[in-house]
């Protein structure tokens, strides 16, 4: 999945938490919300200058637009390698975060699972 396909597809599926996510889909995904984050962070800068009450109103708004798609991106991504969506909620922890991460960087299961099936099947 291309870049453009993955942001696209997020979006269009902002709120579907049912399915699988390929590795493509979901690391695009996040390079385009960091990338977002960043952008949106200069503007605050530029318009607003240094805020030092750590409000900084086109980063919130960029976050609060980007943040249904990125959950069910996440859940998509857990389904793939054939993990509850709800495995996510490890993101609240220090040593989570390192777990979610390295499976966010696991294959998926070949072939259909208990959540569809597979998004790279004919693509490898």
């Amino acid at each position: 999945m291309a870049i453009k396909e993955a942001i696209s597809y997020c979006f269009r599926n902002y709120v579907g938490f049912k399915g699988r996510a390929a590795r493509s889909e979901y690391w695009y995904w996040t390079l385009f919300v960091y990338l977002l984050l960043i952008v949106a962070w200069l503007i605050d800068m530029t318009v607003f200058g240094f805020n030092t009450t750590g409000v900084n109103p086109m980063a919130v708004l960029a976050s609060l637009a980007t943040l249904l798609p990125t959950l069910a991106v996440s859940a998509r991504r857990l389904h793939d390698i054939d993990r509850s969506g709800w495995w996510a909620l490890l993101i609240f922890t220090v040593i989570g975060y390192i777990v979610l991460i390295y499976w966010a960087c696991l294959r998926g299961t070949v072939g259909a699972n208990r959540f569809g099936s597979d998004p790279l099947e004919g693509k490898v």
